[in-house]
């Protein structure tokens, strides 16, 4: 499945809870969304299953790949598209076994250390953030800032996307750093229109 980063739906279940899961991201599909993560720190792993599940059927002929956020036993019994992992979520040569080479794997990163340990070989894309202070991770990094978010796209060896606080006003400027798209949460979910706020981000 090609890897499109543009734009890169996280989901949030108490901010998609006005809409629903599956009709928030299903909005956001029509209105340009490019790739969908289920993250949801709080579910189990069987209700996360379920909701996978759900939302790939639903997926199913949009060419829009569903990534798992965290739980590399979700991604395996849901039949997800890939998996995304934080620097503490676990091995990534682990993950990639598991997965087999065909499935998507994705790493924060928010450090150059953190890129000069990683092995790309295993790798598809880098998620790079926190760019600006976000509500939706109180415990997250130093924010990036532009600049720093520049930085580490042009010491990146593989495609990557801008994750943290980003909102329609910051596209252009990701798009000048070279990054392949922004990770969006709260500019998506939790908006009165999904579809709308999906299709005001601009393209590349």
């Amino acid at each position: 499945m090609p890897l499109d980063l543009s734009l890169y739906l996280v989901t949030d279940a108490g901010l998609c809870a006005d809409h629903g899961l599956e009709e928030t991201v299903a909005a956001a599909v029509r209105g340009g969304v490019t790739l969908v993560q289920l993250r949801d720190k709080h579910a189990s792993d069987a209700e996360m299953i379920d909701q996978a599940r759900r939302l790939k059927a639903m997926l199913e002929g949009t060419g829009v790949p569903l990534i798992i956020n965290d739980r590399l036993e979700v991604a395996l019994a849901a039949g997800a598209d890939g998996l995304h992992i934080g620097q503490d979520d676990g091995d990534v040569a682990r993950a990639r076994a598991a997965l087999g080479p065909q499935a998507i794997l994705g790493l924060s990163v928010q450090t150059h250390e953190q890129l000069a340990r990683l092995d790309p070989g295993v790798l598809d894309y880098l998620g790079l953030g926190p760019v600006f202070a976000t509500p939706s991770k109180h415990d997250h990094a130093e924010p990036l800032g532009v600049d720093g978010l520049a930085a580490l796209v042009a010491a990146s060896p593989l495609p990557s996307v801008a994750i943290g606080g980003l909102k329609v006003e910051h596209a252009e400027a990701v798009y000048r750093t070279g990054a392949g798209g922004l990770a969006v949460i709260s500019a998506i979910c939790g908006t009165p229109d999904p579809e709308a706020a999906a299709r005001a981000f601009p393209r590349r």
